[in-house]
């Protein structure tokens, strides 16, 4: 992900807090209805969130705008509840969400191999 965040995929890190992993992949089997809806109609596609034993917790997800994702669930109740319901599981204080440490993407299998099949130069560095 470059940081422009305009019909992006975007990948984030945060850390949960080890002693509450547990509660939080029961939390995450079973988000409310309500909270899914909430991302799907906000723009939020394609999201995975993947836990390492030791609390580290990395996302994906994409979309059109990922500033205005983030606004258009900003504005939901739902959020503003999941967002207090999930604030103890994390090591930071404060809203989950402004937690995340926004990841660069440095490869891209399907663009490089799109480019490699348009003719553009796919040369390997060096080459």
């Amino acid at each position: 992900m470059s940081s422009n965040t305009a019909g992006a995929r975007v990948c984030f890190t945060s850390r949960v807090r080890a002693d509450r992993i547990p509660e939080y992949r029961a939390a995450h089997a079973a988000v409310w209805p309500e909270m899914l809806e909430a991302l799907r109609d906000t723009g939020w596609r394609d999201y995975h969130l993947f836990l390492r034993d030791d609390g580290l917790l990395v996302g994906f997800l994409e979309t059109d705008d990922y500033e205005a994702a983030q606004r258009g669930m900003a504005a939901t109740e739902v959020n503003a509840r999941w967002q207090a319901a999930m604030s103890g599981f994390f090591v930071d204080d404060g809203n989950p969400d402004d937690g995340f440490v926004l990841l660069d993407e440095v490869f891209y299998l399907e663009g490089q191999l799109a480019a490699l099949a348009a003719g553009s130069d796919g040369d390997a560095p060096g080459e």
